[in-house]
């Protein structure tokens, strides 16, 4: 199954900035975490995660330092600020609104098939 591009682009922030609140990291281990919380539903880009991560620094949500380990090349960490905690207590609000009111719409109803016209004959 895929996941439509609005659902990823609407919860692209507040999965960064939740990821981040975990502590720091790096790209790539920023997408490594989002493919193994979705149970590799959500199979991110580089040039999903990068633009979003520059947009969140411009705001000050994230701030990022270059570090290396030993025999390791430098990697860019990012780092959630408190401007960004403040901002992902906002988006988890919005979204318990959002996934409560789909709850609620899809409570106690029959799975939906496949095929919409099955069952009219």
């Amino acid at each position: 199954m895929k996941v439509a591009k609005d659902l990823v682009a609407a919860s692209a922030t507040p999965m960064v900035l939740g990821i981040l609140a975990e502590g720091e990291s790096y790209g790539y281990a920023i997408l490594r975490r989002i493919n193994e919380l979705s149970g590799g539903e959500l199979d991110w880009t580089e040039g999903l995660l990068y633009p979003l991560l520059h947009r969140l620094e411009r705001l000050a949500y994230v701030e990022a330092s270059w570090q290396s380990a030993v025999g390791e090349r430098k990697r860019k960490y990012y780092r959630i600020t408190d401007r960004g905690l403040a901002e992902l207590a906002e988006q988890r609000r919005q979204w318990d609104t959002v996934v409560g009111a789909l709850k609620e719409i899809w409570h106690d109803r029959a799975p939906l098939t496949a095929n919409p016209l099955e069952g009219l004959a």
